[in-house]
């Protein structure tokens, strides 16, 4: 009887939960995994498809963790001081009080966007990493990354409450696209252009 309640509890919580509220945390949060994961990796490919040398690899993919987290924090900063400015100037036509409590904070949405990308950045670093001939390293990346994409793909799906598979394939094959046109684009300027 009281396991029955319970599950009536349960469905009752779930159905009511508003999970589009969700949304744009769980954007920002997937987003720059996702970004991080797939511009780092697919950086590295280029380098990679040109350069056999892990050194090379793994500066590049170290350089584009940086410069890619500074960009997140900084973009997500301004995005979100401008949604702070916009909220304060509704408060005070409204009521003339300003609820400091209700706004946003650009410096925590820049920190956990900057974190997020570093999260998935990390991933072909590691990957990369300790694998010193080029094949085996290539081989390495993609197969990190594709555990990642298909890992980030449902965490956001198991998150906002949507379909697992769909969600991650779109990711997955959004990971690959990137690194195959990174690589190849590179791999033809390498071989013609330079």
């Amino acid at each position: 009887m009281d396991q029955g309640r319970n599950m009536d509890i349960e469905k009752e919580s779930t159905a009511t939960f508003d999970y589009s509220k969700r949304a744009q945390w769980l954007r920002a949060a997937v987003l720059g995994a996702n970004d991080g994961l797939v511009s780092t990796a697919s950086l590295m490919m280029g380098v990679g498809a040109v350069k056999h040398d892990v050194k090379a690899m793994i500066l590049s993919g170290f350089a584009g963790m940086v410069a890619g987290a500074c960009s997140m924090a900084i973009g997500e900063f301004v995005s979100v001081y401008s949604q702070y400015d916009i909220e304060v100037a509704q408060m005070e036509r409204e009521s003339g009080e300003v609820e400091k409590e209700k706004l946003p904070s650009p410096l925590q949405a820049a920190a956990a966007s900057a974190l997020a990308f570093s999260v998935g950045a990390i991933v072909p670093l590691l990957a990369a990493a300790f694998v010193k001939e080029y094949r085996v390293r290539i081989i390495a990346v993609v197969t990190a990354v594709t555990v990642a994409l298909v890992g980030f793909g449902w965490l956001g799906a198991a998150l906002g409450k949507a379909p697992a598979v769909r969600s991650s394939a779109r990711v997955l094959f959004g990971g690959w696209l990137a690194m195959a046109v990174t690589f190849g684009l590179t791999k033809l300027i390498g071989l013609y252009g330079l």
